[in-house]
């Protein structure tokens, strides 16, 4: 089903794909070097590649966190990069505002976890007929995904992918619960874990979202090991410097070693 995707890399190597890039879009050249980057090592490795970036972070902690550098602006990042590279692109939408906005700038839209139940905000993506990727909200169990698929495939729109992102443990805290991955792969569409998200740390005192990035090889390898078909990973040169979620973002640099491990656990199985 994903092979339908335009400009879609390596689709029958039977390799996970990749849904990577910065959390949020910052600047143009910032944006297009991880971009590159990232599409130099997925072409020498075979893996599908989709670049990912917020046009806008509309689910803030704090009131001065930032939230972007301007839609229109942000929307046209992606896409040049897209265009560029000959790579397909996803954003997350909060509004049917942003859908009718995001729709004509990249190839998936995006629902995000806290908004997974929105009803008008996932016909009004899935009339587009654009692929669509919905976040398993941190308050649902895998089973309840079943609905928002109904939902989707009420307006004839089959392009479907689901992502795994953690629950909540807690108040602060994430936990994989690994058995959602065959629970959601038996509803027949791709599975994503978002390893990055799923190693958030919410709810922190001072306003500003933690993480633990040390552990993002680990999620990652149970994910593989599960039969994922995709991975959700966002990177950035410098995560202290980034603007959002820094705190549970992959170094650049540290990309490729970790998919080559994680190919190997994909190829033994």
């Amino acid at each position: 089903m994903i092979s339908k995707l335009n400009n879609l890399k390596f689709k029958d190597e039977n390799n996970f794909f990749l849904i990577a890039g910065p959390c949020a879009i910052e600047d143009k050249d910032l944006s297009l070097n991880i971009a590159k980057n990232i599409a130099n090592i997925c072409d020498k490795l075979k893996i599908p590649f989709i670049f990912k970036g917020s046009f806008k972070k509309a689910n803030r902690s704090r009131l001065d966190s930032y939230t972007g550098m301007g839609d229109e602006t942000a929307l046209n990042i992606i896409r040049s990069v897209g265009e560029e590279l000959k790579i397909p692109t996803i954003t997350d939408v909060h509004s049917v505002e942003d859908v009718q906005k995001a729709k004509k700038y990249v190839d998936i839209l995006q629902i995000p976890a806290f908004l997974c139940r929105q009803t008008d905000l996932i016909i009004a993506a899935a009339k587009t007929n654009k692929f669509i990727n919905i976040k398993k909200g941190q308050f649902l169990s895998a089973n309840q995904m079943q609905h928002i698929i109904e939902k989707i495939k009420s307006t004839n729109n089959n392009n479907i992918m689901l992502t795994e992102r953690g629950s909540m443990f807690g108040y602060s805290d994430l936990i994989v619960d690994f058995r959602s991955i065959p629970i959601m792969k038996k509803l027949n569409y791709p599975v994503i874990l978002d390893v990055t998200h799923s190693l958030q740390q919410p709810n922190q005192e001072g306003g500003i979202t933690g993480g633990n990035p040390e552990m993002i090889e680990t999620i990652a390898k149970a994910g593989v090991a599960c039969g994922i078909d995709g991975l959700f990973i966002e990177t950035h040169p410098n995560p202290l410097q980034a603007k959002s979620d820094g705190a549970n973002m992959l170094k650049l640099d540290n990309l490729e070693d970790l998919l080559v491990k994680l190919l190997k656990i994909r190829k033994a199985l």
